[in-house]
């Protein structure tokens, strides 16, 4: 397989943690695209996203996607990866795009660290405002959907998201 497994989400559902058991399980290289971007911008998540706007946030989100050249990789996506058009069409272009699917109740559990994630908001969302508006984002263009609500272990992730490229091969 020299096709890219692109993992998009909302934050909290699982996309680097997976991600990174997924790579090992497969034999693949893991890229972390949140971990691209502070590289390029000095400092971590939280800080590059205080220190711009949430629109160039999600630019610069977009072109470090844009700059990837990976081959036989699993890619983590930012979960505001869905709002650039470009970045998402490239991504579907050099890889499968698997949309990890969590309910917000779960994420709510999950994220206990909200204002130090490193989660691009407007001003004023919340949680549950930024699930229902990327959630059909989500949708549109995942090639798979796989569902982390049941308690899965991050092994189980792993290997049913490897189940579910199998199938579609």
């Amino acid at each position: 397989m020299n096709k890219n497994i692109v993992l998009i989400g909302m934050p909290g559902a699982g996309k680097s943690t997976v991600g990174v058991v997924l790579a090992k399980t497969m034999g693949m290289d893991f890229v972390d695209v949140d971990l691209v971007i502070c590289r390029r911008h000095g400092g971590n998540l939280q800080d590059i996203v205080n220190r711009l706007s949430h629109e160039d946030f999600l630019r610069i989100e977009g072109e470090a996607a844009l700059s990837l050249k990976s081959e036989n990789s699993v890619i983590a996506t930012g979960g505001s990866m869905v709002y650039s058009e470009d970045a998402m069409r490239y991504l579907k272009e050099i890889g499968t795009v698997v949309y990890i699917r969590a309910g917000l109740s779960d994420l709510e559990k999950r994220i206990t660290n909200l204002e130090t994630r490193g989660i691009a908001f407007n001003p004023g969302e919340t949680l549950a405002d930024l699930y229902n508006a990327r959630i059909p984002l989500y949708e549109k263009w995942a090639d798979i959907t796989v569902d982390t609500s049941h308690g899965d272990r991050i092994e189980d992730m792993a290997f049913k998201i490897k189940s579910e490229l199998e199938e579609d091969e």
